[in-house]
Parts: structure tokens; sequence; C-alpha cells
């Protein structure tokens, strides 16, 4: 479509199916004419348009060359036919009738209908109400298996026997209210038979060092059996990360601080009205939300040291005290839970109910609709459907403006379909920046009638390495211009207020601790200006296909897990779709469950998911095929079964397969012994994985560090080993170098070490009798018996150079 790319975009709103339409644009503004002409040719034939290159290559001198066979690798290298998109069957066995419908096709539709000619003729003026109709009805039957919201229910976990031991309670020191409920708390835990031990810090002057050896210190003196937290209580800015609550600031610290000990006591956290249980059940300090966020981060890299989180009422009694005390010390697997006046609440996430027919026209754009992080993928995505859906006027903000990539063309293509464009240089963090720009709209003609934020930024990184400074950098944009808005725009009367919140504020996601911190604050702020009777929706989306916040190998690692991108039309129609729910909050995710249940729920129960039949049927046919202890008893067993050099082997392949398996790749071949995970390509996301999965197959409690705190497989084989056979770890007082080169000759397999001729002379000079053949001769290597001269000589080339 030419001349220029403004038609491009358009063009699929305008053909019957856009899951099967291919636009691409002839010519660019920004580019040579032959260059943008033959990027479009090349796009069409990876599509599968045949495409004559000949006619183009003419009298160019081109010819062709054969690609390498890669004879020893054995992967494909050609690009394949691309896939057509999956279909939701919502017709039964009509799906030829209504494909006819779709195309227009009297030819086919006469075929179903045979020699009815007048029920033909009768139908042909219909065809285009029919073919509307049933794109809503297949596009509002995949929505629903999209469509999730959080739910609350009931439950009797306070009659469950205690647990109660000792405790340490984490306060904050020099405030009033903290010490009131902390003898709340003293007394509650002291009356179920529990022993409280306090520990007040300065949530915003203490430092991570400081607070691991006074957490040590608490610690040292007897078993704890768990560390309760008032710490998330207190909501102020951070003086120095306003976006930032002091709460949640002061509980990042103490997590990273427990780490530092290496303790393994869970830490429980409580709120005070952060949470919405239903109905009539107002969030009073969305604030605090955040937490969650944070929380469900920690309980996927922390599983062994995060006990839960429980939220409570606004108003705390004794019975609500009495309620927590028995919550914490008895709660079992349940990590989510809020004490109300009417009992204890577990959190669940449950399928959303169709909505009736209507629910999407409920929100037609007017006037002016301002669109936060506009500029951005996603806000392009909303600002071409407000323009072609009615709004007059569409204002873009994004920190660049005019000078983001794409503003211009974006703001063109705006413009030639019949709308106002502007694109706003507004950081939406500084509050004076929002309040001017609204100013200058309550000038417009057009009024200010929606509102759709946007804005945001993720960021990688573990918990333990996750400074302030950067988490405080992910929450400016989302949370600060969340605020700023609902601040500054008050009680004003809008059709919708929407925010794009994420799935990771409400499972989590590892590394991710405060971009599901900011997105959980967003949920919480939804309920709470629905609560004031004001317009508010939050959608926590799962990835978008075509420049979501996961894009290239992002989205085919969520792809691996049972995340699947979605269609941005489908994503699109879903935001309309839930601004005209009842609901404050639904959650909008195409995952397939029997693939994400089982790695989400590896480490650790997940209740969440109870409620979600797919789930609880993936877990349970998971569980039938793993029996606890099963997998680690075997690897025990085996490793028994063999001298220590073959022990490190056989690891360093589990670890090569399983990490492998993470990043994607057909076999371990990319995966060597020495080389370091960071080169692999590992990240905090797929460091959580592989952890995940090592733990599953050795039983051992490991860290979501652990391809930070041992760099390659073979150094983490060596670790494994430990964990598993303690008995048999040996003491290394000796030389680290003499260390290092016996552990680079462990993870060489013997056909490489007999290859290279060394063989003959390893085994000479560890007195070992034997020939090349001789497999017996193979076990009884053992490196462990050389001296270092003899290592290092090896190591170099069997000579004494």
């Amino acid at each position: 479509v030419g001349p220029q790319s403004v038609l491009t975009a358009m063009a699929a709103d305008v053909l019957p199916d856009d899951h099967v339409v291919l636009a691409v644009a002839v010519q660019r503004r920004d580019r040579p004419e032959a260059q943008a002409l033959l990027h479009a040719l090349a796009e069409l034939h990876v599509h599968g348009v045949p495409v004559t290159w000949q006619s183009w290559f003419t009298e160019t001198g081109a010819r062709r060359v054969d690609l390498p066979t890669y004879a020893f690798q054995r992967e494909r290298y050609w690009p394949e036919p691309a896939s057509r998109p999956r279909q939701t069957a919502t017709h039964g066995g009509d799906a030829d009738f209504w494909t006819a419908v779709e195309r227009g096709d009297l030819s086919a539709l006469a075929a179903q209908f045979g020699d009815d000619g007048a029920a033909l003729d009768a139908l042909t003026p219909a065809l285009p109400v029919l073919s509307t109709w049933h794109r809503a009805r297949t596009q509002r039957a995949v929505l629903d298996t999209w469509s999730y919201r959080v739910g609350w229910k009931r439950t009797d976990i306070t009659g469950g026997p205690a647990r109660p031991g000792a405790w340490l309670l984490v306060t904050a020191q020099d405030d009033l209210a903290d010490g009131t409920r902390a003898e709340a708390v003293t007394k509650a835990l002291a009356e179920v038979g529990a022993d409280v031990v306090r520990l007040t810090v300065d949530p915003a002057g203490t430092d991570r060092a400081g607070l691991a050896r006074r957490l040590g210190d608490a610690l040292a003196d007897g078993p704890v059996t768990g560390v309760l937290s008032l710490l998330g209580l207190r909501d102020q800015p951070h003086p120095a990360h306003p976006a930032v609550p002091v709460g949640t600031a002061a509980t990042l610290l103490l997590l990273q601080a427990l780490h530092d000990t290496g303790a393994t006591t869970r830490l429980w956290c409580l709120t005070q009205g952060a949470v919405s249980t239903g109905d009539g059940d107002t969030v009073h300090a969305a604030v605090q939300s955040g937490l969650w966020g944070l929380g469900l981060v920690a309980g996927l890299e922390h599983p062994h040291l995060w006990g839960g989180l429980v939220d409570l009422p606004e108003q705390a009694d004794a019975t609500a005290w009495d309620r927590l005390a028995r919550v914490v010390t008895g709660a079992g697997d349940e990590d989510q839970l809020a004490v109300r006046p009417s009992g204890v609440f577990v959190r669940r996430l449950v399928r959303s109910a169709p909505a009736a027919p209507d629910t999407a026209q409920r929100w037609r754009p007017s006037g002016t609709v301002l669109v936060t992080g506009g500029t951005g993928a996603l806000g392009a995505h909303v600002a071409r459907w407000a323009a072609a859906n009615g709004a007059e006027h569409v204002v873009l903000t994004s920190r660049r403006g005019g000078d983001a990539p794409g503003a211009a063309e974006l703001r063109e293509e705006l413009t030639v379909q019949g709308v106002r464009a502007s694109v706003v240089a507004c950081d939406v963090a500084e509050r004076d920046q929002v309040a001017a720009l609204l100013a200058r709209l309550d000038e417009d003609p057009a009024p200010l009638t929606a509102v759709v934020h946007a804005a945001g930024a993720g960021e990688s990184g573990l918990i333990a390495d996750t400074d302030l400074a950067a988490f405080a950098g992910v929450l400016d944009g989302k949370v600060a211009g969340a605020l700023h808005l609902d601040a500054l725009l008050g009680d004003r009367r809008l059709d919708a207020f929407v925010l794009f919140s994420s799935i990771a504020g409400v499972w989590g996601s590892g590394g991710q601790s405060a971009y599901a911190a900011g997105n959980a604050f967003l949920d919480a702020l939804a309920e709470q200006r629905r609560g004031r009777g004001l317009a508010a929706t939050s959608v926590a989306w799962g990835p978008w296909a075509d420049g979501g916040m996961a894009t290239g190998d992002a989205q085919q690692m969520l792809a691996r897990r049972g995340l699947t991108a979605m269609a941005p039309a489908d994503a699109v129609h879903a935001m309309r779709y839930a601004a005209g729910l009842p609901g404050a909050a639904l959650t909008v995710v195409d995952v397939d469950w029997a693939v994400f249940a089982p790695t989400y729920a590896s480490a650790r129960p997940r209740p969440l998911l109870d409620d979600i039949a797919e789930a609880r049927e993936a877990l349970h046919a998971h569980a039938v095929e793993q029996q606890p202890g099963g997998a680690a008893d075997a690897l025990r067993e085996h490793l028994l079964t063999l001298p220590r050099p073959e022990q490190v082997r056989h690891l360093v392949d589990l670890v090569r397969t399983h990490a492998s398996a993470v990043l994607g790749h057909p076999g371990t071949d990319r995966v060597k012994p020495q080389r370091a995970f960071k080169e692999l390509g590992f990240d905090s996301l797929t460091a959580v994985e592989l952890r995940n999965r090592l733990t599953g197959v050795t039983g051992l409690s490991l860290p979501a560090t652990i391809v930070f705190d041992y760099p390659n497989p073979a150094v983490l084989a060596e670790n494994l080993l430990d964990g598993l056979l303690p008995e048999a770890a040996q003491a290394d007082d000796g030389d680290p170098a003499e260390a290092a080169v016996r552990q680079t000759l462990a993870a060489i397999p013997l056909a490489r070490l007999r290859e290279a001729g060394l063989l003959d002379l390893l085994l000479n000079l560890a007195d070992t009798d034997g020939d090349d053949g001789d497999e017996s001769t193979d076990e009884a290597l053992d490196l462990d018996e050389l001296d270092t001269d003899a290592l290092v000589r090896l190591a170099l080339d069997g000579t004494d150079s």
C-alpha cells in the first residue's frame, strides 16, 4: 500500500479478516524508493507470497549461492511458511457456511443451499450484517477464554492447628501507630503460644549490610519459626524516591538482608486496606498495594524464604489481631490472605463471567482522548482505535514528545483519519507537567472524556540485586503518573479512565519485582476510584504481539512457558470490553495452563490457581508423574554408584540439559561446561526458571541467583553435588589453582581425553593400569589422586614445558 506508509496500518481495519491480512508499505518517507520497494518484496516473500526475483535481479550480476549445510549441527535454517493464526471454533460444524459469509462468496453459499435459489436470494442482502455479527461473536468468544479476575473466598483457616514457636517481629522506629500495632500483634501471638522477639529499624535510613548483621544476631539466639514485618504499613513517600512508599522500600531491604544472612525463616508482611475482597470492601491504602506485587515476585525468586501477605481491615480490633496470629502460624500453603470483620479470605484467580453482548459498546470515544505513553507501541494501537471510533482529538504524551521514534508518522497517520492529533512532551512522573497538560486540555473545544494511562517501563533484575534507585525508576512513570492523574482530575466525570497493568501484578514475574509492584498498585488504584464512584478500569495484560513489553527472544521465552502474545486488534477490543464491565480490574491473557501451571508451581504450591480447572488438572497430572522426592532420591542413588569425577560429569550434563531447555536450544551443544551463564544469554527471568527446574530434579533449596553465584555449568554442578551428597563432600584447603584445574578436568569427557592422546598419560600419572579400550579403566580414573604438578602438565600439553 503506497505511496507512503500511512494507509498500511489502516488496511487491516477495513478488510474482512484482519487475522490473515498482510499489509505492506511499498514506499516510506525516510527510505530510498528502491530500498523501500525491495524491503516490501522481501516481506511478501517471507510470508509465502510468490515473487519473481529474476526480474528484480536482471543485469545486476547476482547469482545463486549454496547455503552452508551445517552437517554436524543438523539444524534447519531455511525459513518456513508463516502458519495461519489459530481460529477459535464457535460455530460447530458450520465452518464452511460462516467462511463463505465472511468472504461474501455467493458461489460457496450456493453450494451450501443446493437448488434452493430463493433462500440464497433472501440471504444475500443480509450478508454484511451476518458477517459483522459473526466476527463480533467470534471475537467475544476468544475474549471470554482470555478473561480472568481476582476473587476472594472465605476460609476457615484460623480453625487449624497453630505452629507457634519463636517469632521475630520487625517494626519501624519512631512510629506511634506501629508501636500500638506491635503490642497488639505481640499479645495475639503470645495467646496462641508464640514467643516474640522485636527488632525495630529505621525504614528510610537503615542500610542493607547493617540490617543483615542485626537480623543475623536476632536469628542466632535460637530457632525462629517466622519473621513478621509491619514495615509495609508505612505508606509515606520515600524521601529520596517519592514514587516508592517507605514501607515498600523497607520491605525490599528486609528481603535482601534476610537473603544475605542465608536464613530460611519465612517472612510474612502486613498491609492494611490495600486490597478489596469484594463489593462494599473499599481499598483505603492503594499505595501499600505495591507491596503485594513485590511479595508475589519474592515468592517466585525466594520460595523457601517467603511466607506470604496478609491484609488487615482499616480498623483492626482484637478479633482481627487474633485471626492474624492464627493465620501466620497455621496458614499451610496459603500465602495471600485478607482478614476482615466477617472472617479470613484467601486470594484466587477465577475466570471472568461472560458479559452482556453490548459490553464493548458502552465506551464510545468522543471529544478528547488522552493517551499517556501514546507514542509507544501499545499507546499507538489505542490511539488508532480511538481515532477510528469517534474521538475528535487524540493527545499522545511521552517524555520526548514529537522527537520520540515514529511520533511524526503516527501523528500524520491519525490526521489522515480526520481527527486532530497532538503529540506532547510530558513526563507524567512530574506533577507540574501533568497539571500544565490538563490545564491546556481544559481550554480545548473538545472536552476531555477519557484517559488511557499506558506509560511505563520494565527493567529486569532479581530482588537480591536490585537497588532502590533502579526500583524507583520503574515506578516513576507508572505509579507517580497514575497518582498525579488521579489527584489532578479529582472528581471529574469521565467516560473511561483506563490503566494499563500487567499479569506481573496478578501472579508475579521472576526478575520483575518493581514492575509487579507498580502494576499491583494500578489495580488497587482502579478499585479505589470505583469506591469513590469514579470511572476506572485496570487491565492486567498478558504479552502483546507487535511491540509490547515482551518482544523477540522474551516473547519466545514466554510462549515456551505457555503465554502466547495477543494480537493488538484483539487486545484493544478487550480494553474496550473491560471498560464496560462493572468490575474495576480484569486480567486478559492467552495462557496454556497445561504448560504454565506446572512451571509456576514447581518451587512451592500456588493456591492462587486452585479455582482454575485447567490449572488444577495440569498440576494434578504433573504431581502424579513427579512423585514427591522421587526424582531427587533416584538422582542421589545413581550418583552414589559413580566415582566423584563421573558424579560431577553427570551433574554437568544435567545442568546443561536444563539450561538448554530454558534457553530454547534443541540440544546441549551450545551450553559448554565452562561457558558463563551470562554469555549464554541468561537473565533474571531465565535464572529463576533454571532454578525451579533444578530444584525439581534435585530436591535442593536453591537461590534464584544460582547462575550469578555459580558462573558456569561446571561450577554449579560441583555445588549441586555437595548439596546432594554432603557426606561425600571433601574439604578443600589446598591451592585454589589446583582446585580450578581439577574442576576443569572433571568436566572433560573421557572420549575427548582419549582423542587428544592424553588418557594414557593421565592413567600413568595416576598409577592406574589399563588401556584405551577398557571401560573399567575409565571408571577407575580419579583426578583427585593427581598432584598439582601432574595436573598442570596434563592441562598444558602433557610435557614439562
